[in-house]
């Protein structure tokens, strides 16, 4: 476990010990049990259960069904592995683990995901360039010349019977697309290691997690096969810059996936494009030609920063138009304003060009860093993209960040991004990390692996 300064999980919980009145046969029947327990409030939040040998016996079941019990309470959010600490039961209204800066350590924090602020333009700056007359109820929420971008930038790698909405950033077009159509219990398949936001928009909706493994091209076929054929109601794929890893789809991965979705025409593939602004790497789309169901999302805020909470989502006509229901006058359409800076920032000479020296700057840096971990002898995804870098490791990541943490180093590890098992690596944000101390960091992450 790392210390108060290296972003403890907030899912950790000190283990309690109570009476429990667990009961079933079969993996369903044992979730359900322990779920009702929880819910009464028999089984509190902290409570550790029974470790699974010991389950097993009092039930008189295979280790493997109370197994497969828990993992699912895992995935659904319920409760949390701690390794040897055993299962433990969530507190079901704290947040899981978030991206963001770490302002109370004096590492350097190398764990925040952020945006380098040097590269965000300068807001009231873009504002004056635009002069419109403030918008009042019963106008369109989409502003006319940047909805005419967006149709310009986005319809080149969409179907061509699509429509596009805004929505405030990536994960809230996440968080709707799913509500719209999915419930509790449904179950989604996701990248593992997977992004840390859409893991708690699922496990805070009650929708059981399909970790689909993936290696340097993006998600496994086969694996994403196996999810849909257990199930899976809906997939969240990342095809540039998957945070942790910095995957990119290749042009046959992308093929491969969308073959393997063509089977399935109903589940609805939502497309987490949220580097795309700043991208080295090309779009290759997974979407099938007859995909009934879908989503291309592209986010704005690691290209004009956080606050600028704004998501463009095209989409086929049906989710439209249930997306637009959703975010209808009156309810949560997105700021004109901040339509204004978007559209303001991707129309300007100097802020375009502003941006394409972010993209160059953040490749410089990851090179320098990947240069100097290979000189290291030391395996890492490449070529990768993105704000993080990923080292994947055969053991147990914690001791690593701890070791690096001693050196002066932030970062973060596997346990941050874990679907199912165990997820052993360390993420890198490289975003503001110097060249210069490229050597001296790859230097650190060989003698913190032993």
């Amino acid at each position: 476990m790392l210390p108060a300064t290296s972003h403890p999980s907030h899912d950790f919980l000190t283990p309690k010990q109570n009476n429990m009145n667990i009961q079933g046969t079969t993996a369903e029947e044992i979730f359900e049990s322990i779920r009702t327990l929880v819910q009464s409030g028999e089984i509190g939040a902290g409570s550790s259960l029974p470790s699974v040998r010991d389950l097993a016996v009092t039930l008189g079941v295979n280790r493997n069904t109370v197994a497969v019990a828990y993992r699912r309470l895992v995935t659904s959010g319920m409760a949390v592995a701690q390794g040897r600490a055993g299962t433990i039961i969530r507190d079901q209204y704290v947040q899981g683990e978030q991206e963001g800066l770490q302002t109370t350590t004096a590492l350097l924090d190398l764990a925040s995901g952020n945006p380098n602020p040097a590269w965000l333009p300068d807001l009231p700056d873009l504002l004056r360039l635009k002069r419109n007359a403030p918008r009042l109820y019963g106008e369109s929420t989409l502003n006319a010349q940047l909805s005419t971008w967006l149709t310009g930038c986005m319809g080149a790698d969409c179907p061509a019977d699509h429509d596009i909405n805004l929505t405030h950033g990536a994960v809230d077009a996440i968080e709707r697309l799913l509500m719209m159509d999915l419930r509790a219990g449904d179950k989604v398949a996701v990248e593992n290691p997977c992004f840390l936001s859409s893991m708690n928009v699922l496990r805070t909706f009650g929708m059981p997690v399909l970790g689909v493994d993936m290696d340097s091209e993006g998600m496994l076929p086969e694996a994403l096969a196996s999810a849909l054929a257990r199930g899976a109601k809906a997939v969240i794929l990342t095809p540039r810059a998957q945070n942790p890893t910095g995957c990119s789809l290749s042009a046959r991965r992308a093929k491969a996936l969308a073959r393997v979705l063509t089977d399935y025409p109903t589940v609805l593939v939502v497309i987490d494009d949220h580097f795309a602004f700043l991208c080295n790497s090309a779009y290759h789309s997974v979407i099938p030609r007859h995909a009934q169901r879908w989503a291309l999302i592209r986010s704005f805020s690691k290209t004009l920063g956080p606050d600028v909470r704004v998501a463009a989502v095209a989409s086929d006509a049906t989710t439209s138009l249930k997306l637009r229901l959703r975010l209808a006058p009156g309810m949560g359409w997105v700021s004109h304003l901040l339509q204004d800076i978007v559209e303001a920032a991707f129309t300007n000479t100097d802020s375009l060009a502003l941006i394409a020296r972010a993209r160059d700057d953040y490749v410089l840096r990851r090179r320098a860093l990947e240069a100097a971990l290979q000189a290291q002898g030391i395996e890492h995804v490449a070529p990768g993209d993105g704000l993080n870098l990923w080292i994947p490791l055969a053991v147990d990541a914690r001791d690593a960040a701890l070791a690096l943490a001693r050196q002066g180093w932030l970062v973060r590890h596997g346990d941050s991004f874990q679907v199912k098992d165990q997820v052993h690596g360390l993420r890198i944000t490289i975003s503001t990390l110097d060249p210069a101390a490229c050597e001296r960091l790859a230097l650190h992450v060989k003698q913190s692996l032993g």
